[in-house]
């Protein structure tokens, strides 16, 4: 595929990752006024929000199968399509059973494009043969910065309708402009085993016999070194039988530390601004504030990630993100102070930024694309099971303890991390 198609390729995606973030912000950020309008306790409130993770988690399943089928194109424009219009149903409810049940094609939509748009992203970064799914992660996060601090602005003067039926109209838009592209070109070709030779996979030549296939590009989606004595699968497979369980259990045990990120970032998306509004008596527009502080410091951190990386290297970046996301979210959640408590948020989201992205490099080093896919679902699981998960907990004791699941978590990551640290394949 020529480069001009590969670079608008990328473009139309980047617009996708954003548009995904733009339209979750902009839900996230209205919740306590559909809260108010549905009358719904905090664990009502909590049960409601499940159905975002029971259509996410069924979808999710069945996402990969289509893609195969229909390819992850035309599976990612009419994902788009369903999000932008579902994301105007919440505030038409008034009760939490309704609430529920438009959530769950909320949460169909959100999870089959996030599986989509991450398999095409896989095919691109392969063909590109350069680190650049950071940068797909960190449009996410920026058009969640943009979504929440537009929420912010309109929080006082527009109701939750009129709000969320703008992003509806915002979101069609996006995608009739960059869904043409996508359905104008295939996934490209990924390299053949000489080009895989040229490629630099974390400094060092891909080799000939690299069992990853042609995510080998997606391995490193954030230009990681090795300075932490970490490496790749060796390219000797995986044709024994106990090779291939310790693999599964490795990818999962990498997908077990995305989903304790990914958990604090779904959590602080529903639950932060109620926290602000409620726990701390902040305004509409300064609790919507508080999830674009968390947005914008992960965007920065994200953007800056492969220079971290490459100084640092994996292990200390894992460790080290999950120590400032644990300090980020005790004083998020327990300080007293409106303003101390958004510090905390954006300490939260610098630590949490590249945990993430590497936990699924490191499953895609182990195990290609198959890795990816069970990393990045057991990640967005946790994402889409933290808000009822805090809501059930918030109803057994408070709302800022139950926040504090979200930092124990984050700890238990940095655990995890340090303990894996020579587990990946020399």
């Amino acid at each position: 595929m020529p480069g001009g198609d590969l670079t608008r390729l990328r473009v139309a995606l980047t617009a996708f990752f954003a548009l995904d973030g733009f339209v979750f912000a902009g839900w996230v950020v209205r919740i306590p006024a559909v809260k108010e309008q549905t009358g719904a306790s905090p664990g009502a409130l909590g049960l409601a929000l499940l159905g975002v993770s029971a259509g996410a988690v069924v979808t999710m399943m069945l996402t990969g199968r289509l893609c195969r089928r229909f390819g992850s194109h035309p599976v990612t424009v009419v994902c788009a399509v369903l999000l932008s219009l579902s994301v105007a149903l919440p505030p038409l409810t008034h009760s939490a059973l309704a609430l529920g049940a438009v959530l769950l094609i909320f949460g169909a939509a959100f999870g089959g494009i996030n599986v989509a748009f991450n398999s095409a992203a896989v095919d691109l970064v392969a063909a590109l043969r350069r680190p650049v799914m950071s940068g797909f992660h960190a449009a996410f996060s920026l058009g969640g910065m943009i979504g929440a601090g537009l929420g912010g602005l309109v929080a006082g003067s527009l109701s939750a309708t009129r709000h969320l039926l703008g992003i509806t109209v915002i979101g069609l838009l996006v995608t009739a402009v960059a869904g043409r592209t996508l359905l104008r070109h295939g996934p490209p070709a990924p390299p053949t085993p000489p080009e895989r030779l040229l490629a630099v996979v974390d400094g060092a030549p891909s080799e000939p016999n690299d069992p990853r296939g042609h995510a080998g590009g997606d391995s490193h989606s954030d230009g990681e070194g090795h300075s932490d004595g970490e490496g790749h699968s060796d390219g000797e497979g995986h044709s024994d039988g106990n090779g291939r369980s310790g693999t599964r259990g490795l990818v999962v045990t990498f997908g077990l530390i995305a989903l304790c990120t990914a958990y604090g970032e779904g959590a602080l998306a529903d639950w932060g601004a109620l926290h602000l509004e409620e726990d701390l008596n902040a305004s509409p527009g300064v609790a919507a504030i508080g999830y674009s502080c968390f947005a914008l410091a992960m965007t920065v951190g994200r953007l800056t990630g492969t220079t971290l990386l490459e100084r640092l290297g994996r292990t200390r970046v894992l460790v080290a993100g999950g120590a400032t996301a644990t300090a980020g979210m005790l004083l998020g959640s327990l300080t007293p102070s409106v303003w101390a408590t958004l510090l905390g948020f954006a300490i939260t989201g610098l630590g949490l930024a590249n945990i993430f992205p590497v936990a699924i490099e490191r499953a895609g080093a182990l195990a290609g694309p198959d890795g990816v896919a069970t990393a990045s679902t057991l990640g967005y699981l946790g994402m889409l099971l933290g808000p009822p998960t805090i809501g059930f907990l918030a109803e057994w004791h408070s709302l800022p303890a139950a926040l504090t699941s979200v930092a124990a978590l984050a700890a238990l990551a940095s655990a995890i991390a340090f303990a894996t640290r020579h587990a990946a394949p020399k």
